[in-house]
């Protein structure tokens, strides 16, 4: 049963440890920010960023997810 659903498990643990990536940059960054007393202009720039780039890997999931179902 485990060879007929690897690619899907393998797509999902890599999708949640992406998540896990994010989440463990963002709390670090979060605590540098905190811990050198950036402005808030300068905190809202980086979150921006980490946003931008956390948003250019779900564009890149859907993008792929539709594809598939119209069979490019």
């Amino acid at each position: 049963m485990l060879n007929e659903y690897y690619e899907q498990i393998e797509a999902i643990v890599l999708n949640l440890t992406l998540v896990a990536l994010f989440a463990l940059m963002g709390y670090a960054i979060h605590d540098v920010l905190k811990k050198n007393d950036v402005p808030f202009i300068g905190r809202a720039v980086v979150y921006l960023v980490l946003f931008l780039g956390a948003a250019g890997f779900i564009a890149k999931g859907l993008i792929q997810v539709f594809w598939q179902n119209n069979g490019v």
